[in-house]
């Protein structure tokens, strides 16, 4: 049985490549920085899929790497972690090239971003010179470039929702006139997976959408009229780069520095070549779906709950870029603490009550929370527009509002949270059933005189808020 190396494997394409890969016969070898944050997908054989602990800008943890791979993703991006991400993405693009030419593998496969070589922005200049490194290594490479990807929890897709589903009438900046070309997430992983070992691809690099080139103003029409909603979209001419960032950070979900790389690629056109996607075509045997399809298809697994990976459960969107670890000893000392108890009614309903916080199912103390929320946005902390992935199950590594969860236990009766709210010092919420009661406890490790006159300054708040969640949870009336 081949083995296949799979780079990014906690990321939104690596989670579901794994199923895809695995469901072909192949061994998957997923590539974690942190074992923690990953979580095997239902209903797949453990023995086809192997975890190895990596990190690309750490030389010494590539020997995990196994000889006998046969192919290998490269679906690693850090372009909202860091501002030197560029630098960043070069430096684990020569560390993955130099290692992997060391294995047996006879193919990598990167998925990039469309690029219009003649004006690159930032973002996508990156992607290509990634491109370039990996196709000069002595491996047989294809490089898929793909622009705007239409799937369940996909950056894309949840902005245009956000902006849709909020804004009746839109005042957006002149990019939306910019004219790109989609693609179905379902469609995105055909391609990956139907060109491995296709030896007509090696050494090429190929664009990949749909039929339809629309404008980023056609994008947001288009998914009002599936959705049913009237819809009044204008244009200004003279919104900057800089202001167009802010526009979409307060109004959707993404990160700040995501919003600035996606305002810097918008305003570039991206749209396939057409002989480039007719070959690939012909080379898998794929027609892509049209773009109202591939919107039919994504609201429909939203409506089911189906959202196997979401961006948000990547750190792109956290305001750390690092590894669970680090956080999950959870502090003694020189913190400061709120610990409360109430006896729960039922064990499982219970639990099931504290694993369903956050997202649509809010934090009882509602109003309160909500403040705490819209105060984090404002100094540029996510808030609690990420919601969750699914109502009532958590995975280690999981975004959930503006915490991370750490660690996810229901046969324990545990969960750990860590906030990642802008705060000044490091904060963690635990909740634990132990000898017929609830235990909740939010420890906070400050930073210096400001964190702990912060501390100060919330503690009244606390007694509402802690007093009343851990009540509720233990036993609503």
């Amino acid at each position: 049985m081949k083995k296949i190396l799979l780079t990014g494997a906690t990321g939104y394409i690596g989670k579901r490549m794994i199923s895809v890969i695995t469901a072909q016969g192949y061994k998957v070898v997923c590539c974690c920085r942190d074992k923690d944050r990953f979580s095997k997908p239902s209903g797949i054989d453990s023995s086809l899929i192997d975890v190895i602990e990596i990190d690309f800008l750490k030389p010494d943890t590539l020997k995990n790497i196994p000889e006998d791979i046969s192919g290998a993703y490269y679906l690693m991006h850090s372009m909202s972690n860091t501002e030197d991400y560029e630098d960043v993405e070069k430096e684990c693009a020569r560390n993955f090239v130099s290692e992997i030419e060391k294995t047996q593998c006879e193919h990598i496969i990167y998925l990039s971003g469309l690029v219009n070589q003649t004006e690159l922005s930032k973002h996508l200049n990156s992607r290509y010179q990634v491109e370039q490194i990996l196709m000069e290594s002595q491996i047989a490479t294809t490089v898929l470039r793909a622009g705007i990807i239409i799937g369940s929890g996909s950056a894309s897709f949840e902005i245009i929702r956000d902006l849709v589903e909020k804004l009746p009438v839109m005042v957006t900046p002149k990019w939306l006139d910019t004219k790109c070309q989609p693609i179905g997430i379902a469609n995105v992983l055909d391609f990956l997976i139907f060109t491995l070992f296709k030896k007509e691809a090696y050494h090429k690099s190929f664009d990949i959408g749909c039929d339809d080139v629309l404008t980023y103003k056609e994008i947001l029409l288009g998914y009002a009229k599936v959705r049913g909603l009237k819809r009044k979209i204008f244009t200004l001419p003279v919104m900057t780069p800089k202001l167009s960032s802010y526009w979409l950070y307060f109004i959707t979900s993404t990160s700040y520095n995501l919003a600035s790389s996606l305002v810097g690629s918008m305003k570039i056109e991206v749209i396939c070549k057409p002989e480039s996607l007719a070959e690939i075509k012909q080379i898998t045997g794929i027609t892509p779906f049209s773009y109202v399809e591939a919107l039919k298809r994504t609201l429909a697994k939203i409506q089911s709950n189906e959202i196997s990976s979401s961006w948000k459960d990547s750190f792109i969107s956290s305001r750390h870029d690092s590894t669970l670890k680090e956080y999950l000893d959870v502090p003694k000392f020189g913190c400061f603490t709120d610990l409360r108890s109430a006896t729960y009614d039922d064990r499982e309903k219970c639990i099931d009550r504290f694993f369903s916080l956050g997202g649509k199912n809010g934090w009882y103390v509602q109003n309160l929370w909500k403040l705490r929320g819209f105060l984090d946005v404002l100094v540029g902390g996510p808030g609690l527009r990420r919601g969750r992935t699914h109502p009532s199950n958590l995975h280690e590594g999981d975004a959930l509002d503006f915490w991370r969860v750490l660690y996810a236990n229901r046969k324990e009766g545990k969960l750990i949270l860590f906030a990642e709210m802008k705060l000044p010092g490091e904060a963690w919420l635990m909740f634990k059933l132990y000898k017929g009661k609830l235990w909740q406890k939010a420890v906070f490790r400050p930073h210096g005189l400001v964190g702990r006159l912060y501390w100060y300054s919330v503690l009244p708040f606390h007694g509402i808020i802690f007093k009343g969640m851990v009540k509720k949870l233990a036993a609503p009336k």
